[in-house]
């Protein structure tokens, strides 16, 4: 944990959050952003495998939203990642994502995670990339949905990121 990241506070999203979560997504011109009652339901129903940080006042300035895959109980698909541009820079979002995923392996054994990154995305490509490197697990890129399936026009293919084995206790 850099000093910058020394005031923040990593826990689990309440539905109280939501609202700070959507705007983030928002703000962040890259991320796809889905519909404010869909955060508000993330933030009630995966609450236990995402993750928001939170200033020294409280106030989410990051979040990582994620869910274990229903046909593969030991894999943790991460779906976003977002960081409040006032804090961009500093190491959040790995500090996010390695809190979550020793809470997540902890927790519930978790071998593999998962997240889809559009080619281009050169900021998620880099942040799960080091995810790999720092916990010394193998990973591998193929494509998951072609430009093709995608039924509202024209889309960049999305890239399957699978990163694992996992172990229980990270080298972060």
């Amino acid at each position: 944990m850099t000093a910058a990241q020394a005031d923040l506070q990593i826990d689990r999203p309440s539905v109280a959050d939501g609202a700070a979560l959507w705007r983030m997504a928002r703000d962040s011109k890259v991320l796809d952003l889905n519909s404010s009652y869909s955060y508000l339901l993330w933030c009630r129903d995966f609450a236990a495998t995402s993750a928001v940080a939170r200033d020294e006042h409280g106030e989410p300035v990051g979040f990582v939203t994620a869910y274990v895959r229903p046909d593969r109980p030991d894999t943790l698909l991460v779906w976003q990642v977002a960081v409040d541009e006032s804090h961009r820079g500093r190491g959040l979002a790995a500090a996010l994502l390695d809190g979550l995923v020793a809470r997540t392996v902890t927790e519930r054994g978790l071998t593999t995670v998962e997240t889809t990154i559009t080619p281009g995305n050169t900021a998620s490509e880099r942040l799960f990339t080091s995810f790999a490197e720092r916990h010394g697990a193998r990973l591998e890129r193929e494509v998951l949905f072609e430009t093709a399936v995608f039924p509202d026009g024209p889309h960049d293919p999305e890239v399957l990121y699978r990163i694992g084995p996992l172990s229980r206790t990270p080298s972060a």
